[in-house]
Parts: C-alpha cells; sequence; structure tokens
C-alpha cells in the first residue's frame, strides 16, 4: 500500500482530470476479480464484488482521488511530479485505504451480499458541481445500489491508531455568498460627490459578524466569514466598485436558512445607508454531514476491533465535506481517522503535507471490517 500511496502522491490530478489516477485504480480492481465501470460521474470509478454468502445487503464504501492546485515544498522521492498540484488533503491515502481493502476483501470474500467500493471525483471541487453530487445525479445509486456508504478522512493533529466518529451532525453545511457594492468612483479629495464604497465595504464586513452574534440562537453554531475583498486601483482614487466575497457555515437547518436573508439585510441597508447600490449573490454549496445512527453504531463496532482508541463524542467542525451529499441520498457513516502530529506542515491544504503512511494498514482494515460486521 506504501508503494501505491507514493505512486499516488507524485502523479496527483486536479477535479475531474483524475485521468491517470482512474485508471490506476481500474487496474487494480480488475487485477482482484473485481467488476469494475468507469466514467462515473466523470472520472469515477466504481467497483462490485460479492461475498460467498448470499445476501441482498449491498454496503457503499467511498473515497476521494482528487489533488489541490498547490505547488508542493516536500523534497522527499515521492513529491508531486506535477508542477503546481499536490496531493495536500490526503486523499492519495484515501484512495491506497479502500484500494487495499478492496484487496484483502476479494481474497477472503468472508461476507454477506456485495460491497460497492466508490472512487469518486472531484471532491476538492465541492458543491453541486462536485464529484459526488454528480455521481448521484448520473445515477450511482440507482444503477449500484447501496442500502449504507461509509468513507472517512485523514485528521492531522489525531493520533495514529485512533477513529473519531459520532451519530447526527459532525461536519458544517457550507454556503458562499458575494456582495457587490457600486457607485459612480471619484477623486479622493471630493468623497461628498458619491457614495464612497470602500467605506460601505467596511461597514458592511463588521456588520455581517452580528449574524452570528445576534441573528441567530446562540445554540447554534454559525460562523461567517468574509474571504475576500476586491476593490480599487488608484491611491488617490475612490473606487466606483467593491466586491466581496465569504463563506457561511452552520449546522442547524434553521440558522443555515436564518443566514441568506440576514446577510441580504446587512449589505442591502447598509448601501442604502450610505446612498451606495449592491447585488447580493448566495449559495448553498454544502448540505450538513449527518451519520445515521445505525450506521454510527456499526462504524463504531467495526473501528473498536482495529484501532487503538476509538472517540465516540468528538467536536464537530465547521469544515465541510461533500460526502455529505451521499448522507443525504443514503443512510451511511463518515469517521475520521487519526493522521499522527500536525506539526511541520502536516496540516490539510498545506503545501508541507504528506499523509502518513502509518496509517494505512489502519483505514484498509477499517473499511474491510465494516463489510464483515
Amino acid at each position: 500500500m506504501t508503494r501505491w500511496r507514493h505512486h499516488l502522491h507524485a502523479h496527483p490530478e486536479l477535479s475531474y482530470q483524475e485521468h491517470e489516477t482512474a485508471s490506476f485504480v481500474a487496474e487494480k480492481l480488475r487485477s482482484y476479480g473485481i467488476d469494475v465501470t468507469e466514467g462515473v460521474g466523470g472520472t469515477g470509478v466504481v467497483g462490485v464484488l460479492h461475498g460467498n454468502r448470499e445476501s441482498e445487503r449491498s454496503i457503499g464504501l467511498r473515497a476521494d482521488m482528487d489533488a489541490l492546485a498547490i505547488e508542493e515544498r516536500n523534497d522527499f522521492a515521492h513529491q508531486s511530479k506535477n508542477t503546481g498540484v499536490m496531493h495536500a488533503c490526503g486523499h492519495d491515502g484515501h484512495t491506497t485505504m479502500l484500494l487495499g481493502a478492496a484487496r484483502y476483501l476479494a481474497e477472503t470474500r468472508n461476507f454477506s451480499g456485495r460491497v460497492v467500493f466508490i472512487f469518486q471525483p472531484a471532491e476538492e471541487m465541492g458543491g453541486a458541481d462536485g464529484g459526488a453530487a454528480r455521481m448521484i445525479r448520473e445515477g450511482l445509486f440507482e444503477n449500484f445500489r447501496c442500502d449504507e456508504i461509509y468513507g472517512l478522512h485523514n485528521w492531522p493533529g489525531m493520533e495514529v491508531g485512533t477513529f473519531a466518529v459520532k451519530a447526527g451532525p459532525m461536519m458544517a453545511s457550507g454556503d458562499a455568498f458575494e456582495a457587490e457594492v457600486t457607485s459612480t468612483g471619484m477623486h479622493a479629495a471630493q468623497p461628498h460627490k458619491g457614495a464612497d464604497v470602500i467605506l460601505t465595504a467596511g461597514h458592511i464586513l463588521v456588520a455581517l459578524q452580528q449574524i452570528s452574534s445576534r441573528n441567530t440562537d446562540p445554540l447554534d453554531a454559525i460562523v461567517v466569514s468574509a474571504t475576500q475583498i476586491h476593490g480599487g486601483d488608484a491611491y488617490n482614487v475612490l473606487p466606483n466598485k467593491v466586491t466581496i466575497r465569504g463563506t457561511v457555515r452552520a449546522f442547524s437547518p434553521i440558522a443555515r436558512a436564518a443566514a441568506e436573508p440576514a446577510v441580504r439585510r446587512v449589505v442591502e441597508g447598509i448601501a442604502l445607508s450610505t446612498g451606495a447600490q449592491c447585488k447580493v449573490s448566495y449559495a448553498q454549496q454544502y448540505p450538513t454531514l449527518i451519520n445515521s445512527q445505525a450506521a454510527a453504531r456499526s462504524a463504531e463496532i467495526a473501528a473498536t476491533s482495529v484501532f487503538n482508541k476509538v472517540e465516540t463524542n468528538p467536536p464537530q467542525t465547521m469544515i465541510v465535506e461533500d460526502f455529505a451529499f451521499m448522507l443525504e441520498d443514503r443512510p451511511g457513516c463518515y469517521g475520521w481517522i487519526g493522521n499522527g502530529p500536525d506539526d511541520n506542515g502536516r496540516i490539510l491544504h498545506s503545501a508541507w503535507f504528506d499523509f502518513n503512511d502509518e496509517v494505512l494498514p489502519f483505514g484498509a482494515s477499517y473499511l474491510a471490517s465494516l463489510i464483515e460486521l
């Protein structure tokens, strides 16, 4: 598995460009005697394997395959050979662990029913355009029935040999907004001749924080983050446009539903007060990732047979994950697998990140154990 993982790390591919990765996966699966379908949801690969005991039971296991547009800063032998692209989130490890589970299950077939191995493209693209949503739209679960579905993600900062899982909401929903504030633009020495969009944007940035502090229940976790602001070209000119972009993340459907009208009210109200014009767009991108009670219990049982420690009440995170689309469509469970210390660049989406190979046997064994329950 380490050799496979190093090969994948050295040859990363961006979302919907995972052609070599998909071919590598398909070739491995076929060599194990698994039925393979390629091109599912773009560059996705699906394998189907039957156990040695007849049953209508059909369980899905999912791994993501895509990399990120980051220039790798590591200098080890398996560093990325593709300029400006690297596996900075550990999808090379996720793919490898599922391949390891597939090989073992194909050799033993000590389970009832069938297992569906889902190698998903474009997790990093996310939202409705991402791999999970597209695979579902293009008939993933109609063509490859899954009664339940399971996935996992490496978690830097959590000890190797540790697994974390909980029933209910585990990862946040994620929405995106854009506010375009416009005016006539004027000389910096004559601000009275129009509406100052820089000043307006400043008020908007501050006021957006009242959504979480004053417009939603204090017990409902929600975070509103303005992540981009663009405007102006010259030091002595007040521009005619400023664009603000950001995200809204929440767990509660009530808090999430309240956020969009609150964002619109804040932006439009402040623009009106300064005399500027505005246009607001808002897109719901990721649902909340919610593990079903029964699947979370199965995951806990399987993990207990493999890991040194299983955390059953880990803190929720505002990070989003497009596996949430699959859990909207089918019951299942998503867990975190400890990737070891998060120092020296071992954090997700870092140019110095590298998946910890010590984790591979734990993840592959856990995925196989889910099927053998």
